[in-house]
């Protein structure tokens, strides 16, 4: 991914008012990101546990998309964007207003994702003895290559595609 900055992230977000954009992006902490490790960024407002932010790479242009979760306890359960069989705890619903005129009549699409959105993390990890252990670097790159295209479809879902 791309080093971002406060000002990038803000002008990325396509479901969320300028003053949420603006909110969402002063919480984001970007010292210290290893940014060639990510293939989305994501954070939760420390101030506000029920809203999530993510920026997702699409054509090489980052959307921000502002995210909101229930007071639900975490279920064990398949993430939707890394799809890791074994990382299945701290799993969300998570909704997000949809891009433009439909999220302004409170349309939504929804989604399970990690709730600390670590999936870049969870792709990375070595394989175990049946997912792959004769090609621990293809593994590892097809899982990348699918969080991808996961997170894209996501994003695409939010802005209306």
């Amino acid at each position: 991914m791309h080093p971002l900055t406060s000002d990038d992230i803000r002008a990325s977000f396509i479901n969320a008012s300028k003053r949420e954009a603006a909110l969402a992006a002063s919480a984001a902490r970007l010292d210290g990101v290893a940014w060639e490790r990510l293939d989305i960024f994501g954070w939760t407002d420390p101030k506000n546990p029920l809203v999530t932010s993510v920026v997702i790479p699409v054509d090489d242009v980052p959307v921000g998309i502002l995210l909101r979760t229930s007071t639900t306890k975490p279920k064990k359960t398949m993430c939707a964007l890394c799809e890791d069989i074994i990382a299945v705890d701290n799993v969300r619903l998570f909704a997000a207003r949809l891009a433009g005129a439909p999220g302004r009549q409170g349309n939504t699409v929804g989604t399970l994702l990690h709730t600390d959105l670590s999936c870049s993390a969870h792709v990375r990890r070595a394989p175990n003895t049946m997912e792959g252990k004769a090609d621990p670097e293809g593994f590892i790159a097809r899982r990348i290559g699918v969080l991808h295209s996961n997170a894209e479809r996501f994003a695409r879902r939010v802005m209306g595609e």
